[in-house]
């Protein structure tokens, strides 16, 4: 009997270690269906409005359409004509001069906000809340309001410069300010959610650092740039790829202040607005989708770069 007994255990001692296997991988694909059925809806969202999209018009860059949405197949002649166009030039320079200009001047005022607005002062969150609205603003309203702000006959600037006898400029309909006055009102409009962003990252920076710095008598600036800034590189990086992003797909702010029968619409033209003049005003849609899958490379390339080269300057605490 006892012989009996102590095979009965080694066999059950032999087979435990395969049944506890087996009800961990049910375990595991349990929580694996319930993690995939939890993400479905994002991911077919995102299937539908994101990446057939991307194939879509990667086909349609090889047709050429013709009128009531019928298209035919053209092959390479559309790059071709892209490559020998001028106003692609002239569209990726405006765009690459709003984007060099718009993100760093927009990051680097945010981070004084944010450092401003992170003090114990009276009225704090007023005064987060008015820098935080542009953000909410839609903008159409801030279009408008921009536009008589830049009125050349009775805006509000011309005005105050007129007042220090100085006469100010045509700022939306003179070539050479017409970009730059739409930058500024880009980095006036990301001021609001880029504070909010760096106001998450200073306040998740530890108190012990900056009570070190003050024992060894470093001052406000030293403090700044050795602990801060470092230590905030991690959020400064996420709003940098997210503003580069924006910045290269800029048009609401083209379009709403200038518009397609303004004088200056070639000197202010970005390469979405481009793709938008092709597809809906010249109905060529091929051609429209060859801007767009070359921007796609540029932005796919500048996010690559910017990963690569976050190694060196961003620091992780």
């Amino acid at each position: 009997m006892k012989t009996v007994g102590v095979e009965l255990t080694e066999r059950h001692d032999a087979l435990a270690p395969s049944t506890r296997r087996k009800s961990n991988r049910q375990a595991r694909w349990k929580d694996l269906i319930w993690a995939y059925l939890m993400i479905a809806p994002l991911m077919l969202g995102l299937l539908i409005f994101y990446i057939w999209p991307i194939f879509q018009a990667f086909y349609f860059s090889f047709t050429s359409w013709g009128a009531f949405g019928k298209y035919h197949w053209v092959g390479l002649e559309n790059y071709q004509s892209l490559a020998q166009n001028p106003d692609l030039g002239r569209a990726l320079v405006n765009t690459l001069i709003y984007t060099l200009l718009s993100v760093p001047g927009g990051i680097a005022l945010s981070i004084l906000v944010a450092v401003l607005l992170n003090q114990k002062i009276r009225w704090v969150g007023i005064y987060r809340t008015l820098y935080f609205l542009p953000t909410i603003t839609m903008p159409a309203a801030i279009a408008v309001v921009w536009k008589w702000l830049y009125n050349g006959d009775y805006g509000l600037i011309n005005y105050i410069l007129s007042l220090f006898h100085i006469q100010g400029p045509r700022w939306i309909s003179d070539p050479h300010f017409a970009l730059y006055s739409a930058i500024v009102v880009a980095i006036w409009s990301t001021v609001g959610y880029n504070m909010i962003l760096f106001l998450a990252g200073l306040q998740s920076i530890p108190s012990m650092y900056y009570e070190a710095a003050s024992l060894d008598g470093a001052g406000r600036f030293a403090t700044f740039f050795r602990i801060t800034l470092p230590l905030l590189s991690p959020t400064v990086f996420f709003a940098t790829v997210i503003g580069l992003i924006n910045a290269f797909q800029v048009f609401d702010m083209v379009f709403l202040m200038f518009g397609p029968n303004s004088l200056v619409i070639d000197s202010t033209q970005t390469v979405v607005y481009l793709f938008y003049k092709s597809a809906f005003i010249d109905n060529n849609k091929g051609f429209a989708s060859v801007i767009v899958m070359v921007l796609l490379v540029i932005i796919l390339i500048v996010t690559a770069i910017q990963m690569r080269l976050q190694k060196r300057w961003v620091h992780y605490s």
